[in-house]
């Protein structure tokens, strides 16, 4: 017979496993969509930008 505190500690467990890889992802897509953005500016900045002399 299986113990009922160890299927509730796996869940447990399991659940949290999904939760941080999300967490993670989520960061990581951020992060990737923040430096395209910012690099855009970049781009768009130095086209505006007139020239030195």
């Amino acid at each position: 017979m299986e113990n009922p505190f160890l299927s509730i500690l796996a869940l447990v467990a399991l659940v949290l496993l999904v939760a941080v890889t999300g967490g993670v992802g989520y960061l990581t897509l951020a992060d990737w969509r923040d430096r395209r953005r910012l690099d855009q500016e970049k781009q768009q900045t130095r086209r505006t930008a007139p020239k030195k002399r």
